[in-house]
């Protein structure tokens, strides 16, 4: 069948979506909310339209990667470096980035459990979206995929503007203390790794974590704009996310989310200033449910390949990463131990849907 490009919704990656022809229709302007579902629903049938396509059950032949957030964040950075890895290495050469956001990367994963048995499709997946299952009340959870592998994991950054009063983590905690509700703390997804790290510090800080007044934004580019246009007093994100802001002074960074310091990074820990608190945000990739054995073998070989490649070896080094490949039985056991941390620490927190 013939196919043609339709009008994108704002926030969706069109450049990877291929979608059957239509009758052309009047121009309107439709509301945001009409965008969204649009957006979902027609990204979602053209994703399951390339996975068919892709040359029976040989990922080799063709395969989709799914960023379940909009461009421009952490998940999307995963699905296009690991686009370009696996192109770079020969590994797989047609690969295809396809933006399904929303809902902490719940829409997405609602998505990939209906693919049942399409073996030509991966997801990136993580802490974020560990906690946004929870946050969201999501119908679909990482137990209605297939686990294929953890891959790294990126570290935390809590950062004011360049302009602020606050040169140290104390003389933010303080303030914070003061007014927790007037402290205004900016970050991705609600219930994910931003705002969990939130919580945790402000607890460890004697901070009622059911009063923290957290912003939550749909990715990295939104939550650094309300940092510089102080809408927020700090923010958490992702050290990518804000080192370029960072090295240029225009955002300052007052401690990383670990307990002790990360090397390669001139920043304290929570740690090394007296809070007993760390969570990293790791990532990884899922396919949809259903799959044979020789299907996952075959996605799992695919990672594997472009794991052990100097061009993936570059990425997590350029960006910062740490190396933390697992996969198989022992992936699905971490998944299961990580979802049941995360529920105990939003629990703690009061973080629900």
């Amino acid at each position: 069948m013939a196919s043609t490009r339709t009008p994108v919704p704002p926030g969706v990656d069109g450049g990877d979506v291929v979608r059957a022809a239509s009758r052309p229709r009047p121009r309107r302007r439709w509301p945001m909310v009409v965008w969204t579902v649009v957006a979902v629903l027609v990204i979602g049938a053209g994703l399951i339209a390339t996975a068919r396509s892709g040359g029976g059950d040989s990922a080799r032949a063709r395969l989709a990667v799914i960023a379940p957030a909009a461009p421009g964040g952490g998940w999307d950075l995963v699905a296009r470096e690991s686009q370009q890895a696996l192109k770079s290495e020969g590994v797989v050469n047609n690969v295809q980035v396809v933006n399904i956001p929303g809902a902490a990367g719940t829409i997405g994963l609602g998505q990939l459990a209906d693919m049942t048995g399409q073996g030509g499709t991966l997801m990136v997946t993580g802490t974020v979206m560990v906690g946004g299952i929870i946050a969201n009340d999501s119908d679909a959870t990482l137990a209605d995929v297939t686990p294929i592998a953890r891959l790294a994991e990126d570290f935390e950054v809590i950062v004011v503007p360049g302009d602020s009063p606050y040169q140290t983590l104390d003389e933010l905690l303080e303030a914070w203390r003061a007014d927790p509700p007037g402290t205004a703390i900016g970050g991705g997804s609600k219930g994910g790794t931003d705002h969990l790290l939130a919580g945790l510090v402000a607890e460890s800080a004697g901070i009622d974590p059911t009063q923290l007044n957290y912003l939550a934004f749909s990715g990295g580019g939104e939550a650094l704009n309300a940092l510089l246009a102080n809408t927020v007093t700090a923010s958490i994100s992702g050290y990518n996310e804000f080192a370029d802001q960072i090295e240029a002074g225009n955002v300052r960074a007052l401690a990383m989310g670990t307990r002790e310091r990360v090397e390669g990074i001139d920043v304290p820990s929570l740690g090394e200033q007296g809070v007993d608190v760390e969570l990293t945000n790791w990532r990884g990739l899922v396919a949809p449910p259903g799959l044979s054995d020789d299907q996952r073998e075959q996605l799992t070989d695919i990672v594997t390949e472009m794991v052990q490649g100097a061009a993936w070896q570059d990425t997590v080094a350029r960006n910062r990463w740490k190396d933390t490949f697992l996969t198989g039985a022992d992936f699905e056991q971490f998944i299961q131990a990580e979802t049941a941390r995360i529920q105990d620490i939003a629990t703690e927190l009061g973080i629900g849907a």
